[in-house]
């Protein structure tokens, strides 16, 4: 077979032709992956000299895009209606202290 391949147990292939590992990511390695894209691009983006306010709420309009078409405006609207008290409950703030 072409290429050097990752294999399987069973001896199945386990990259696509581009020599990609093609196994299935579980839920939680892809939003890792995603994550971790996401903060290269944005460090790419801040040191490119996009302002960091501009990039933020890009981001979001970005993502507020994207599921508006997948999912319509009024689920992401009720989705977006608990974001509140989810920033306050510090869902999102990195490095907290924890009392």
């Amino acid at each position: 077979m072409a290429g050097d391949y990752s294999r399987d147990a069973a001896g199945l292939d386990l990259a696509d032709e581009d020599g990609h590992d093609a196994s299935p990511l579980t839920e939680e390695e892809q939003r890792r992956m995603a994550l971790q894209n996401l903060l290269d691009a944005w460090d790419e983006s801040l040191g490119e000299g996009v302002d960091a306010d501009i990039l933020a709420t890009t981001a979001i309009f970005a993502a507020l895009s994207d599921m508006v078409e997948a999912y319509g405006e009024e689920a992401v609207a009720e989705m977006a209606n608990g974001l509140a008290d989810r920033v306050r409950q510090g869902e999102f703030t990195l490095n907290r202290t924890l009392n």
